[in-house]
Formats: structure tokens, C-alpha cells, sequence
């Protein structure tokens, strides 16, 4: 026992790796909810008050594209019944339209309409401002793409993890 309160008392050793890691997975969860603030503020500027930042996400990343609700949660980015209440809080709020597939009944097609459309386009507009003032020289560039392709190995071991259970080597 005196053994075992002993070494919870030491502090511990992370190597820096892992410690960097932690400290990355950390800056992501931020990351995102300052996002969905930045979201917020910029539909509180244009006096949209009928939907949330998570809708408002949504449809940005249905877009100019015609999907089925299952393509959403496919390319995880959201669960099941997540996806169920927001579209049918955007079709309601007069965002988004539903069209039942004409070959198979069960297949709903998600579109946005002229309003979705306007507010996609607004928030487009806002991140092309906030990417050019993280700079357009060469060099932010390289900075971003290096983050990028980071993110994306990080979010291949996760996946890989989920999937298969175990943890790939990069």
C-alpha cells in the first residue's frame, strides 16, 4: 500500500510526445468551440436568431450538393440523432428541403433552399476573410497544409482505432 501511495505521490514523467499530443487533442476541442462561437457572432451580426452554429455548420457542409441523410452520418460528421433533429429544425426554419428518393422510398434527399444557400454563401465569405488574415504568403500556406496533413494522420489512426480496434503505425 505505502508502495503504490508512493508512486501516485511522484509526479509524473510524459514524454513530450504524448505530452504534445494531449495538449494538440485539447487545443482541438477549443478549437471547435470557438468555432461554433465564431459562427454565432457572425449569424448574430447578420440577425439570424431561427437556428444554431451546429445547423448553420450542416449546411455548410451539405452545400451546393443534393445528399441523403445517411452521406451525412457516413462521413461522420454527426451521429444519428443529431442529424434527425437538426434537418427537421432547418426544414422547418425554411433552410433545407427534404425530397423522398423516387427509386427507393426510404432514401431522403436534403437540399438547401435560396435561404440556406444565402447563409452558406455569408459564411463563406467570413471564412475567406479569416483565412487571409492568418496570411497569404508562401509561408502560411506551408504552415496550414502541415497542420492539415497532421490532423489528417490523427484523424486516420482514430478511425483506424474505432474500426479495427487497434492502433496503426504511421
Amino acid at each position: 500500500m505505502n508502495r503504490l501511495l508512493s508512486a501516485l505521490a511522484e509526479p509524473l514523467i510524459v514524454p513530450a510526445v504524448n505530452q504534445t499530443y494531449l495538449d494538440t487533442i485539447r487545443l482541438i476541442e477549443r478549437l471547435h468551440r470557438h468555432f461554433l462561437d465564431v459562427l454565432r457572432t457572425e449569424m448574430r451580426r447578420l440577425g439570424i436568431e431561427d437556428i444554431n452554429a451546429v445547423q448553420a455548420l450542416l449546411l455548410c457542409n451539405i452545400g451546393d450538393n443534393e445528399v441523403v441523410i445517411r452521406d451525412l452520418k457516413d462521413r461522420g460528421y454527426y451521429h444519428g440523432s443529431n442529424v434527425s433533429y437538426n434537418i427537421k429544425a432547418l426544414t422547418e426554419t425554411g433552410y433545407l428541403t427534404q425530397e423522398r428518393s423516387p427509386h427507393d422510398r426510404r432514401s431522403v434527399r436534403l437540399r438547401l433552399t435560396d435561404k440556406g444557400l444565402d447563409l452558406c454563401t455569408a459564411i463563406r465569405t467570413l471564412q475567406d476573410g479569416l483565412a487571409t488574415a492568418l496570411g497569404s504568403d508562401s509561408q502560411a500556406k506551408e504552415q496550414l497544409e502541415s497542420t492539415l496533413n497532421t490532423l489528417q494522420r490523427l484523424e486516420r489512426t482514430w478511425t483506424d482505432f474505432v474500426q479495427y480496434g487497434r492502433v496503426r503505425s504511421l
